[in-house]
């Protein structure tokens, strides 16, 4: 029985964002070239009108470039919660769940406030997961948290409410009634922490639904499942003031786990964190490319 359990737990961590720190696609070593050619003229005066170092909220820490305004977005919904993200201190440096330091610091703006535990668990698509999952735990909304096991089992959190727990029998998996009913926000964690060991990008990538580049919203996901494989959320958007124009920003964690980053835009840094929405095949983030058919939204 535990032979079979760790198989399907190696399955689901080779259907994570990566194999290693170093994808083929991964562009997580900045090149030499690029660095030359971010000046400290480049790097510091373009965006000190972007970035407000004393603020702690996403929406508060990072200014739209001039002549955009934010998207308005509706009241409770999971944009404006993205929006309203709790940052570290400017200059945080992201940390492994282990406490060590990601040494590629260029690769992100600002760091999420948000615990992702001790265990190597909260990888790509996790993060993801929790950030919807928090979302919809903070409104009340239990009967909405649920998500799939890379075996295509849907774990509900309505069920974990209730005391079932899942048990696992080769690729197979079941409801089990274990606990007693409780809904506390350790209960919570224990979950997600399931749904971490369990799934990944290629079952989240089967459960979101494809939507057209262009159409982007707050809250979509760029998205290649397999092994490797990597996810990014859009957590916030801005639009011109004098034509159809629009911006985006995406956040990310990856592997080993570690906190949730906001990512810079090394191609476009004097408008970094964020990045132009164009009809592009190709959307090259620091660490990862994506193509313009891998933007997906939860259903």
């Amino acid at each position: 029985m535990k032979k079979l359990i760790c198989l399907i737990l190696i399955l689901s961590i080779l259907t994570g964002c990566g194999i290693n720190e170093q994808p083929k696609n991964s562009n997580i070593d900045v090149k030499d070239d690029l660095k030359q050619s971010i000046t400290v003229q480049e790097k510091v005066t373009p965006r000190a009108s972007i970035i407000n170092e004393d603020a702690m909220v996403l929406i508060e820490r990072f200014q739209v470039p001039e002549g955009y305004e934010r998207i308005e977005v509706g009241d409770g919904s999971f944009a404006q919660y993205l929006r309203n993200l709790t940052l570290k201190p400017h200059g945080s440096k992201v940390l492994y769940y282990d406490g060590s330091i990601k040494k590629n610091y260029e690769v992100y703006e600002a760091v999420v406030d948000m615990d992702i535990g001790k265990k190597n668990l909260q990888q790509c698509a996790d993060a993801i997961m929790r950030l919807r999952g928090e979302y919809l735990y903070s409104r009340g909304e239990y009967d909405k948290i649920h998500f799939n096991l890379t075996n295509g089992f849907r774990v509900d959190y309505s069920k974990w409410i209730e005391g079932y727990r899942v048990g696992i029998n080769g690729n197979n998996a079941s409801y089990i009634k274990e606990k007693q009913k409780s809904n506390t926000y350790k209960d919570f964690l224990n979950y997600m922490e399931l749904i971490f060991m369990y799934a990944g990008t290629l079952s989240l990538s089967q459960e979101l639904e494809t939507v057209e580049l262009m159409d982007m919203e707050i809250g979509d996901v760029f998205i290649q499942g397999g092994s490797p494989g990597h996810a990014v959320i859009v957590v916030d958007m801005a639009k011109s003031n004098n034509s159809d124009k629009k911006l985006f920003m995406l956040a990310q964690s990856y592997m080993p786990a570690q906190d949730i980053q906001i990512l810079s835009n090394l191609s476009h840094d004097a408008i970094s964190p964020w990045y132009h929405l164009d009809d592009a095949d190709t959307i090259s983030t620091p660490e990862w490319s994506f193509t313009k058919n891998d933007l997906k939204r939860f259903k």
